[in-house]
């Protein structure tokens, strides 16, 4: 499943130990949390993998601001993070606060390489694959990079900063970034 693909990549990324401390309940929490993102990017977005699916990029379609989500996304949200769901909720309405108002844009909900296959150029393709849609579209790229390691690799692919990082109460920072349609300044 993708989810736990997802859920093993994002394991040990800067916000996750942030959201749930205990690693071994992280490993539990995380595949239904991620799956809730699979399922909305399957039907509002689009959702790319390698034929081993040991990788995926998750897309949601963003139209004048509003993803749409699922109506029941916060029954959903609950029953996967249990007691974990003030942080949850704090976390998105962090991200959510700095995501582009009035424009149409995918959002890049997900980049994720199953960690025995990662630095093994996936994910650069899945995310070179992505863009030759956007650009086809003419529909540009919003995503939160989760560390200054990923925000690096984002901007040598055309995304540039979309204001100051997002800080979470005592704890790490992610970066809100832009790539304009064709890689163009945004």
């Amino acid at each position: 499943m993708l989810s736990h693909v997802i859920a093993a990549a994002f394991h040990d990324l800067p916000p996750s130990p942030w959201l749930i401390a205990d690693p071994v309940e992280r490993g539990a929490v995380f595949p239904p949390y991620f799956q809730i993102f699979v399922e909305m990017a399957l039907a509002q977005g689009v959702v790319l993998t390698n034929p081993e699916r040991s990788a995926a990029a998750l897309w949601l379609n963003v139209r004048a601001g509003h993803d749409g989500g699922f109506a029941d996304y916060d029954d959903r949200l609950a029953a996967a993070v249990g007691r974990h769901i003030d942080r949850f909720r704090t976390f998105e309405a962090l991200l959510e606060e700095r995501h582009p108002a009035g424009a149409d844009y995918c959002h890049l909900a997900m980049l994720a390489v199953r960690p025995d296959r990662q630095r093994q150029g996936i994910g650069s393709a899945l995310l070179s694959g992505s863009h030759q849609m956007l650009d086809a579209a003419g529909t540009p790229g919003y995503l939160e990079a989760s560390d200054l390691g990923t925000r690096s690799i984002y901007l040598r692919c055309g995304y540039a900063d979309r204001g100051v990082p997002v800080q979470f109460p005592a704890g790490p920072c992610m970066y809100p970034m832009w790539r304009g349609p064709g890689g163009q300044d945004p």
